[in-house]
């Protein structure tokens, strides 16, 4: 059961992850997918404050919390997820691969944004969680190139715990699917502070083994 506070929370949470995430990167590629988790809290605090819009009967800034919410819903994360792997891949195949997936994100939030454009996205409580209705067509086709650009993209990484972001985020969309189907979209999102988790060991991990490599190089003798 969610709220405007459990919200506001993960996004506080999310704030300091974000933060520590970007001062590990070694390389401007690395701060692309270091930006994962602030672009998480931005998200929920759009959220949170899409909560107390319901409290103070806010309309205007309802809307416009809803439609910010949804463009990283909607639109961001089936592009932007592909593309930080993608480039942070040196692996001939699976760069291919991951060009493909890229597309299909692409394509998927394309038509995600038109919808969003054309038809009003609504936001309303419902049994302590927040349901988000805008109408598309294709849902199931939809579903699956969104699930094939954010989490199975990562999958496809030479890097061992991008792949254990991409295996998080596809159990945990499997979960939320399952168990909180009417409000899956506003559910899986909450998972954001575990997945932003994974992104933090990933460059402090490989920032960490890049020292060790280093002091190793310096402690032999010449």
């Amino acid at each position: 059961m969610f709220s405007a506070t459990a919200i506001f929370s993960a996004g506080a949470v999310l704030l300091g992850l974000g933060t520590l995430t970007l001062r590990a990167p070694r390389t401007r590629v690395e701060l692309l997918f270091a930006a994962i988790p602030m672009l998480f809290a931005i998200q929920q605090i759009s959220e949170g404050i899409i909560w107390l819009t319901f409290r103070y009967e806010s309309l205007q800034i309802n809307i416009a919390m809803t439609y910010v919410f949804s463009f990283f819903s909607h639109v961001l994360w089936p592009i932007y997820v592909p593309m930080t792997v993608l480039l942070m891949e040196s692996s001939v195949w699976r760069r291919r691969v991951l060009l493909v997936l890229v597309a299909a994100g692409v394509a998927v939030g394309a038509y995600l944004l038109y919808f969003l454009l054309v038809f009003p996205v609504v936001s309303r409580p419902s049994n302590q969680h927040i349901e988000y209705v805008s109408p598309h067509f294709f849902a199931t086709a939809t579903m699956m190139l969104y699930l094939l650009s954010t989490t199975v993209s990562p999958i496809l990484s030479m890097h061992r715990m991008v792949r254990v972001f991409g295996v998080v985020a596809f159990l945990s969309f499997g979960a939320s699917y399952y168990f909180y189907a009417i409000w899956f979209i506003s559910v899986w999102c909450f998972f954001a502070a575990l997945l932003s988790i994974v992104i933090y060991l990933q460059l402090t991990l490989r920032r960490n083994d890049s020292m060790s490599l280093l002091e190793t190089d310096a402690s032999i003798p010449i």
